[in-house]
């Protein structure tokens, strides 16, 4: 594994857990929005899997969880061995994803070594390469949110909006494709220094007009949440 950063303790990433995240280094997505542009363009600085269980052993009392987030996780072949030994050491696991790699998704899933799954919806799907910079399979998307939705662990699916990208109507068409689901977020865009394709590029919606997404897909979802 490429562990190019480590957040060491969470209060808002898994549910009424505690967590503890790693981010896994590299992505097979270039959106420019993207907050993590220093994972996504990784410098070779690498965690290694020593420093990771030692220093979950240490904190064992005070963490529920460990979040593997990126970049994008399902790269990596070393993904499920590393999820496992998290597993044995009695930690809940989240993993946050794409979808790109369905076919990873259910070997973990198959082998229950998964107890939530974020799953970023980076657009409607006829916008999708024009969101991500890149070619993209549709259908491993859409097996990935399948699979998730049908699963028996927990989940949300989320995606963070910007008015450059995103209009009102690709928020309704991606509500509408995923009604119904257990947990909904629509993460406003954050501008920063470590934002992918740079400042002042991207901009954030009006609060208001998200409260008003929010009020027509309310009844889409068990739990959603407008992040403003």
């Amino acid at each position: 594994m490429y562990i190019a950063g480590h957040e060491k303790t969470s209060f808002i990433d898994y549910p009424d857990k505690i967590c503890t995240m790693y981010f896994v280094a590299s992505c097979n997505f270039r959106c420019g929005y993207c907050h993590n542009g220093h994972i996504v363009a990784w410098d070779g600085k690498n965690i290694d899997e020593e420093e990771v269980f030692s220093f979950l052993k240490k904190r064992k009392l005070y963490i529920d969880a460990v979040c593997i987030s990126g970049g994008e996780p399902t790269l990596h072949k070393d993904l499920h061995g590393f999820i496992k030994k998290i597993k044995e050491r009695g930690f809940l696991v989240k993993l946050d994803t794409n979808g790109t790699h369905p076919h990873v998704l259910a070997a973990l899933l198959d082998e229950k070594l998964l107890d939530y799954i974020a799953m970023d919806i980076k657009a409607p799907f006829h916008k999708y390469e024009l969101v991500t910079g890149t070619k993209v399979d549709i259908e491993d998307i859409k097996a990935s949110i399948d699979m998730i939705r049908h699963s028996n662990i927990d989940y949300e699916f989320r995606t963070t909006v910007c008015k450059e990208l995103h209009t009102k109507e690709d928020i309704l068409e991606i509500a509408a494709y995923i009604n119904p689901s257990r947990r909904y977020s629509i993460q406003n865009f954050k501008d920063g220094a470590t934002v992918l394709a740079g400042t002042n590029r991207f901009h954030p919606y009006d609060p208001e007009i998200l409260e008003g997404i929010g009020k027509e897909i309310e009844g889409y979802f068990e739990k959603l949440k407008i992040q403003k």
